[in-house]
């Protein structure tokens, strides 16, 4: 259906991979309302995605840190923008309490059936029922299909200021030659790999002329250290040393990416970078990074996927994705045979 509207806000507050795989439905938003007045509601992790980016003229940050209060003070914020066009991504009750403050005529979010916390009951239409583990990317496309926007292939349209360029400069400056970008974290436990593994394709990435960079923030600062005191050629360790956009810059710029289901994960699939992706805990059918779908390794076990945030079998679908395995998909790439 297609809506008249003016001033549009895209509501999704949450996770850095989820804001990446939403930046291609901005760009359709944009061609097709090329005047209105577009924001986007986030939260401050996953804001820096956002900075600067053509589609957008605002955004709108909740500071969830201040708590209840904080959330009332965002809702009025947004009230008082006078939005007249809503698209909920994110279908949980605190994304629906966002898009019904703006009280816009039209307020557009998931069915029914695949949204969660009664988030249904703040938006005015829905779009139709979706797989429930669909791949997101496409799910949030519908929300343009809905609004009978032009089809455009996916594009996202991230890029540093000149500033960012310069310390990404600086930060790969030891390397003087290629590497491949493995990123290590995951706010869930039972996603990560393990410091030998990793290790292993550092020492079997050097065997073929690259060098090798770790990134990840301060929670993957002891499975770095264990990662590096195990390869033979030890790694350009920059985790917990790089901003979330720097690290947008690393993985732009490597040859290749190497890492478990993660926002760095979608970054990487943003800055059109071959993704080695490693499954376990979460299925590739819902979260493959785009343009590798067809590099996913999948650990093969019974209980998998079975979206545990901590796994009570010491993750035997991660450990099931062996140094080999992830080396014969990087050869693909690296020999061009994908």
């Amino acid at each position: 259906m297609r809506v008249p509207a003016k001033r549009i806000l895209i509501v999704l507050l949450g996770a850095i991979g989820d804001v990446a795989r939403a930046l291609p439905l901005a760009n359709r938003v944009r061609a097709g309302y090329p005047t209105a007045h577009l924001a986007w509601a986030v939260e401050p992790a996953a804001a820096p995605v956002l900075a600067g980016h053509p589609a957008l003229d605002a955004r709108l940050v909740f500071e969830r840190a201040g708590g209840a209060a904080a959330f009332v003070a965002f809702l009025r914020r947004v009230r008082a923008e006078g939005f007249d066009l809503a698209l909920d991504l994110q279908r949980h009750a605190k994304s629906g309490l966002v898009s019904a403050a703006t009280r816009a005529p039209v307020r557009l979010g998931f069915h029914r059936r695949n949204a969660k916390e009664l988030n249904w009951l703040w938006n005015t239409h829905t779009i139709a029922p979706v797989e429930a583990r669909g791949w997101k990317l496409a799910e949030y496309e519908r929300f343009a299909d809905w609004l009978e926007l032009p089809a455009q292939a996916p594009r996202f349209e991230v890029t540093l200021a000149a500033g960012e360029t310069a310390s990404v400069d600086r930060l790969l400056a030891p390397l003087g030659r290629p590497f491949a970008a493995l990123f290590l974290g995951s706010t869930w436990e039972s996603r990560r790999w393990f410091a030998d593994r990793c290790a292993g394709v550092i020492d079997g990435l050097a065997a073929r002329g690259l060098a090798a960079v770790l990134v990840g923030g301060a929670d993957v600062r002891a499975l770095a250290a264990a990662t590096v005191a195990r390869a033979a050629r030890p790694p350009l360790d920059l985790t917990a040393r790089t901003s979330l956009r720097e690290t947008y810059g690393i993985l732009a710029r490597a040859r290749i990416a190497i890492g478990p289901d993660s926002g760095p994960m979608h970054l990487a699939a943003a800055a059109g970078t071959p993704v080695v992706s490693l499954w376990g805990a979460t299925t590739p059918a819902r979260s493959a990074p785009f343009g590798s779908q067809d590099l996913v390794l999948v650990g093969r076990v019974p209980c998998a996927p079975c979206y545990l945030r901590r796994c009570p079998i010491g993750r035997a679908c991660m450990a099931d994705i062996t140094t080999e395995r992830v080396l014969a998909q990087v050869g693909r790439v690296l020999d061009g045979a994908r």
